[in-house]
């Protein structure tokens, strides 16, 4: 079955070129494993398995173990292999993808006290980017492992 969906990128192409701007603005100054972690713990509650397989393989790829990857998903119980910093920064990715609950205040809080303000701004935009990433996937049903490297 081919896809019969659209091509963002090609259809949209300022909307997309924006979001790429958007995209690398939201990751400047932050950790490049803290990216990874962010934007696979968004993608697996999203259930969109093009960018998951995107970005466990680009973490791969920058060296993040297979044992932390295969914990991202019940990082709360495994919290050992991860940093105070980066739970609190998964504590807010799932708070903030799973945005009709709201963000409550001890999540905001938690990474306030990890994160300085710009750096939680940054935060903040990451996690903003890999959710529309995600339904852009989702919405023109992407598959994984096909034409991931779009500029970014």
């Amino acid at each position: 079955m081919t896809n019969s969906r659209i091509n963002f990128a090609k259809t949209t192409p300022k909307a997309f070129k924006a979001l790429i701007g958007f995209d690398a603005a939201a990751r400047a100054g932050l950790d490049p494993a803290l990216v990874e972690l962010v934007q696979i713990r968004a993608s697996q509650l999203n259930h969109c398995a093009y960018c998951l397989h995107m970005h466990t393989s680009d973490a791969r790829k920058a060296g993040e173990s297979e044992e932390r990857l295969h914990m991202v998903a019940v990082w709360r119980e495994a919290s050992s292999f991860f940093s105070e910093k980066e739970q609190a920064a998964l504590a807010l990715t799932e708070a903030v993808t799973q945005i009709a609950a709201g963000v409550p205040d001890d999540v905001y809080a938690r990474a306030a006290a990890e994160f300085g303000d710009e750096e939680l701004g940054q935060l903040l935009a990451l996690i903003f980017t890999i959710n529309t990433w995600n339904r852009i996937a989702i919405t023109t049903a992407k598959v994984p492992g096909t034409d991931e490297r779009a500029p970014r």
